[in-house]
């Protein structure tokens, strides 16, 4: 069921920005009077197709949705029927196909603009960046950070939750800044900037980046009380019910939540003796927690939740949401963020300054999709609009093959008066076309390596 659920929304995503990516090929071609043979979203064999007329444009869906193409008449392609010359791409002027060409990105880009939008008008609730114990040896703590510090700003971009500012701290950190200014606020909302410094050897992957900065949530010492029984678990076998407390387990005195998690973990298949208080009245339970796999060990869980008091949750939660007129420019101001971080980021993988373990393949987006879709519709949003970011980006990489490439074709014919001989397009796009097999074969030996870590 987990494999389906990522793989649905993994297809979801990408059919949407693939489509609108193909689309704005397609529209600006149709504006600009070129005639479009074929629509297709995906490769490969064809699953479905339509064609209103035997001399109108097709529009395809193929089994391979990592892709899709816009077909145009082009006489470089095959023969063109004399009264479709004058529709033909290759036969329009310099600035036509200049916008046709650029349009996909460029659409991506705009695509992202509207999903960061969204997001930010539906809003989101998030744990606030309240900092949890600060381990010794760690960035944050060479850095002066405290527990109980709440982070309100990353360099000049607020961070209202947890999430958002640990998004835009790795993001800079992995883009190579080395010294990141973090602005916080103590109990007595005093405002202090400390200086995170990264060296290179920190961000050879995201995992590692993370542990080395040392920055955790801050979460409460939780009595030991049940909130949720899920279904067909060990709890419910035993009889536990909602709001039972975990007075002592093998005699030993539970006083907090955590204290309980670490004794279910510590004891898979192995019977438990409970003591619980139940409304007032004490009696005894035996738990058998279920025995799963942890990395290379077994842990113990027995499918409870913990109870979380309401007044706790809204001292710990914050609602972030902007109106409509005041979401314009800042998801303008995002999407651009995010475009000129995925620039950089790619840069300086390309010289050495940033590890290509960054480099995330279709099986880690896939795992993206799937995991911001269970945290709910706004997660799933601007999950989108970071993929569409990157798409954009990546198209206008000036590599033969992508749109970037014909783009600098483009410019050459712009700057010598007349095209570049299609013999010396076919030798940069062969080499384009290694590149970019390459580098998608290295994305998915990562993406493999990753499984098994």
């Amino acid at each position: 069921m987990d494999f389906l659920h990522t793989l649905f929304y993994f297809i979801i995503a990408i059919g949407i920005l693939v489509s609108f990516h193909e689309f704005g090929h397609f529209w600006v071609a149709r504006q600009c009077g070129v005639k479009v043979i074929r629509f297709s979203v995906g490769f490969g064999k064809v699953l479905w197709s339509y064609q209103k007329a035997s001399d109108a444009t097709e529009y395809v869906l193929s089994a391979i949705p990592l892709g899709g193409y816009v077909k145009m008449v082009d006489e470089r392609e095959g023969e063109v029927k004399e009264e479709d010359l004058p529709f033909a791409f290759n036969r329009q002027s310099l600035p036509v196909r200049t916008a046709i060409v650029a349009a996909g990105p460029l659409f991506n880009l705009a695509l992202a603009v509207v999903f960061f939008w969204t997001a930010l008008v539906i809003g989101e609730t998030g744990m606030k960046p309240i900092l949890g114990k600060v381990e010794q040896g760690t960035i944050a703590a060479q850095s002066g950070f405290m527990e109980g510090e709440e982070i309100i700003a990353i360099g000049n971009k607020p961070t209202p939750t947890w999430s958002e500012a640990m998004s835009v701290l790795m993001s800079k950190a992995l883009d190579g800044d080395e010294d990141i200014n973090v602005t916080v606020k103590d109990a007595n909302q005093l405002q202090n900037t400390r200086k995170l410094t990264i060296l290179k050897e920190d961000t050879k992957s995201a995992d590692l980046l993370y542990n080395r900065l040392g920055l955790k949530p801050w979460s409460p010492k939780l009595k030991p009380v049940i909130g949720e029984v899920l279904p067909n678990g060990a709890a419910l076998a035993a009889g536990l019910q909602k709001n039972d407390v975990i007075i002592s387990a093998d005699d030993k005195p539970i006083q907090e939540w955590m204290q309980w998690v670490s004794y279910v973990k510590g004891h898979p298949n192995v019977a438990i003796n409970l003591v619980i208080d139940r409304a007032g009245v004490r009696s005894q339970r035996t738990v058998i927690p279920k025995g799963i796999s942890a990395g290379d060990k077994i842990e113990g869980q027995i499918g409870a939740t913990v109870a979380i008091p309401e007044d706790l949750i809204k001292s710990m939660t914050v609602e972030y949401s902007l109106s409509p007129l005041a979401a314009i420019p800042a998801a303008l101001e995002t999407t651009y963020y995010y475009s000129f971080t995925t620039l950089k980021m790619m840069g300086k993988m390309l010289i050495g300054k940033a590890s290509v373990e960054n480099l995330s393949g279709p099986i880690s987006i896939a795992q993206y999709a799937g995991q911001s879709a269970t945290m709910g519709l706004v997660h799933f949003v601007k999950f989108m609009a970071f993929v569409s970011v990157s798409l954009g980006v990546l198209n206008l990489l000036p590599i033969p093959v992508l749109d970037g490439g014909h783009l600098v074709f483009f410019a050459i014919e712009g700057i010598k008066g007349q095209p570049v001989s299609e013999r010396v397009q076919l030798f940069f796009q062969q080499i384009g076309m290694t590149l970019l097999v390459s580098l998608m074969i290295l994305a998915m030996v990562l993406d493999v390596q990753r499984l098994f870590d």
